[in-house]
């Protein structure tokens, strides 16, 4: 047999039949773990109409699912190398099935503030596998990266969809249809993924250490609530006790790392500057656009009145954006280079939100509009490409655990996001003097957020309430300026990072053995 023929047998071997089919079912179930932490904020109303929670129980149904996932991603993706990456994706999807339903028909706040619970464990095992089964599908690193594109396209077409998909099923069905939405494509998911997905596992991957999930959980969990709670309310003394428990555990959870002959996380991942790199590109990017992302969808709604459905249509240009480039990005990187489609990417992107700076009550769709889609592209490359790095830069063995890390940033990075630029919006908004005749408890209201002003001008008479609207729609667009401004200018540092930090970084050409 001839080299050539040896080669090509190496290539029929790796380009496994089904792989593209089994993709398709992967990245079905990323879009629906997307679809799903976008899906509730709409449903939040009927919800509560029906459920009637207080209001912290309101905000833990909101904030429980991410919560959960952010805890428990690294102990999963460890999990999965230990276990088999295979097992842990179908166990998960039947749990998300399962747990969906679970949700739907949930008749009390607090049944369904454990079912969000339980849902955020099932979805923190779907999204490290589904990034590393890819790696062991794709052996060929241009189809890795074209597969990889196609699974960030879907992640961020599912933050997108997750408005639209809502807001209609809000105005056919009950609010528990956008739980059972789930079951048809989890169904899919198990019966093709037994089928065709390959099993792949760390060979020798030691004991799944307790101490460390639970550290990991407590650590990421305190913090992340810690974040969110300061940027809804406030510090306090409890919001400052569960920082600092965080703090704490995540410390404690490193110094363990260090010291394992087997660690949950092997903390030399990030000796490799292109993998640090990119993890930190991907924290500080979600950072700075998660806050924008938030706060524009009441800017589309209450400031220039577009209902749901409209407002989540009217974000779809960044979806678009983000799916185009997804496509492209590995073909960009070995065109260029990796950092040059990384900082161009994040600079386009702080461009882009610098341009919100200017934006009015009455800015035109076409501005908004070419701003979304400005920023879908520079997103899309920027990530597609880290994510690669991310998953090229580790041996297989350890691929759950780098898709881990990477899926981690981005949660951290969004509960960052909306609450440093979260902060910035409401202290801006929360400033603005009341027009003279407002009632004391009126005016308190419109000062607690936007929406509350709306609602709290619905009771006043026209000449009151146009007046209290308006400077509060402006007090809000104003806010919403500022934030832009901090998260265009951490964008546009991050790009002049991640030019100096992937100095070098290549995306892999030959083809791998299994």
């Amino acid at each position: 047999m001839t080299s050539i023929d040896q080669h090509q047998e190496t290539v029929d071997v790796v380009r496994r039949p089904g792989r593209w089919i089994a993709l398709a079912v992967l990245v079905l179930a990323v879009l629906l773990v997307a679809v799903d932490a976008t899906v509730l904020g709409l449903a939040t109303p009927f919800l509560s109409e029906d459920l009637e929670p207080t209001g912290t129980q309101l905000l833990w149904i909101g904030d429980v699912y991410s919560f959960v996932i952010a805890g428990l991603l690294v102990s999963m993706g460890s999990l999965g190398d230990r276990i088999g990456r295979k097992k842990l994706l179908l166990i998960g999807a039947v749990a998300f099935g399962a747990v969906s339903v679970l949700n739907a028909y949930a008749h009390t706040p607090e049944m369904m503030i454990l079912a969000r619970a339980l849902l955020g464990v099932a979805g923190a095992t779907l999204m490290p596998s589904t990034l590393a089964l890819i790696r062991n599908l794709f052996h060929d690193p241009r189809e890795r990266s074209l597969a990889i594109g196609i699974w960030g396209a879907m992640a961020s077409a599912g933050a997108a969809v997750g408005p639209v998909v809502g807001g209609f099923l809000l105005e056919h069905f009950w609010w528990g249809s956008v739980f059972l939405i789930n079951l048809p494509v989890m169904a899919v998911l198990v019966v093709v993924g037994i089928k065709l997905i390959p099993e792949s596992k760390n060979p020798a991957p030691g004991p799944w250490d307790l101490m460390s999930v639970a550290l990991s959980l407590i650590g990421m969990i305190g913090v992340v609530y810690a974040i969110k709670e300061v940027a809804a309310h406030g510090a306090s003394w409890e919001v400052g006790a569960a920082a600092v428990i965080g703090v704490a555990a995540l410390a404690w959870f490193i110094r363990r790392q260090l010291k394992l002959p087997a660690p949950l996380l092997d903390m030399r991942l990030f000796h490799h500057r292109g993998f640090s790199g990119a993890v930190l590109a991907d924290l500080l990017t979600i950072l700075g656009l998660s806050g924008l992302v938030f706060f524009l969808s009441q800017f589309l709604q209450l400031v220039q009145g577009r209902g749901p459905l409209e407002a989540g249509l009217a974000e779809l240009p960044a979806a678009i954006g983000a799916v185009t480039a997804g496509l492209l990005a590995g073909f960009a990187a070995r065109r260029f280079s990796v950092r040059s489609v990384v900082s161009g990417g994040l600079a386009a992107v702080g461009l882009a939100l610098a341009s919100v700076t200017l934006l009015s009550k009455d800015t035109g769709y076409p501005m908004l509009g070419g701003m979304l889609l400005v920023v879908g592209v520079g997103a899309g490359f920027a990530f597609t490409v880290t994510a690669d790095v991310i998953l090229s830069s580790v041996p297989k063995e350890q691929a759950g655990s780098a898709s881990a890390v990477s899926e981690t940033a981005y949660e951290l990075g969004a509960a960052l996001g909306i609450a440093l630029l979260g902060s910035i919006v409401t202290g801006v908004y929360q400033d603005f003097v009341t027009p003279q005749g407002i009632p004391s408890d009126t005016a308190a209201a419109a000062h607690e957020s936007l929406g509350g002003a709306v609602e709290a001008a619905g009771g006043l008479p026209a000449g009151q309430a146009d007046p209290l609207i308006s400077v509060a729609q402006e007090s809000f667009v104003e806010g919403l300026q500022l934030a832009a401004g901090v998260g265009a200018s951490v964008l546009l540092a991050t790009a002049v990072a991640a030019w100096f930090l992937l100095r070098g970084q290549k995306l892999e050409e030959g083809i791998e053995h299994p």
